[in-house]
């Protein structure tokens, strides 16, 4: 089976259609799949549900996506850094889950690991517990969360090997990882590919059986999203 497509809007052909879950990974604007968003946002596809820790910014990353109304759901951490899409928000435009961002992560991973729920202490007594289970063990309360299992992840790794074995580099490892298990078909955007004899087995985060494509990104502008700067002593 031959994983690498020759570029993101092949990679995506066959598999993206109306109302479908999609994970996105990332932290902010660092290990985004930039060119799999762009093409997903030229497919055109509509009523998405969208899992990513958060929604980008506006005109870059997921707020690309916002900006086409190709959105219908977001399920996110945090969602502070995109004013289009709290003007969605408000606006009833776009629905929201929102979820502690370690309740999420663990969600994502129970899900690729084929666990469909969870007892947490996180939310409880808070808003985050309406309508939601709730236990006691050990004389603690805790509620129940269920485990996240989309149509498709789109991922962005450092490199990876033409049987998809990944490698991530810092904070792109940033769920990433995690939604690459938990997907019908997971495609990955890397910035390099080698033959499988070049990545050491100990150094692979995630393993080629969860990846079915995978394509070469290139010539990444760094967006920063909040650019801090001092002067020089």
């Amino acid at each position: 089976m031959d994983k690498v497509f020759p570029d993101a809007p092949s990679a995506l052909n066959g598999v993206v259609k109306d109302g479908m879950m999609v994970m996105a990974g990332g932290f902010g604007l660092c290990g985004i799949p930039e060119f799999l968003i762009l093409a997903l946002r030229d497919t055109g596809a509509k009523d998405l549900t969208v899992v990513s820790n958060n929604a980008g910014v506006d005109g870059a990353g997921l707020g690309l996506l916002l900006e086409t109304r190709q959105i219908k759901k977001m399920l996110s951490s945090y969602v502070g850094e995109n004013k289009l899409f709290a003007q969605l928000y408000l606006n009833g435009e776009l629905e929201l889950e929102f979820n502690p961002q370690g309740t999420l992560a663990e969600r994502i991973r129970a899900g690729g690991a084929g666990i469909p729920g969870f007892y947490t202490k996180t939310g409880v007594d808070t808003v985050i517990a309406d309508g939601k289970e709730e236990r006691e063990f050990n004389g603690k309360r805790y509620i129940l969360e269920t485990g996240l299992f989309a149509d498709l992840a789109i991922v962005k790794a450092w490199k990876a090997d033409t049987s998809g074995n990944l490698v991530y580099r810092k904070t792109a490892r940033n769920f990433n990882p995690m939604m690459a298990t938990a997907a019908k078909v997971t495609i990955a955007e890397v910035e390099e590919i080698v033959d499988p004899s070049e990545l050491e087995p100990d150094q692979i985060h995630t393993p080629g059986v969860f990846v079915q494509r995978i394509i070469r990104g290139g010539g990444y502008d760094k967006t920063i999203e909040h650019l801090t700067t001092r002067e020089r002593a």
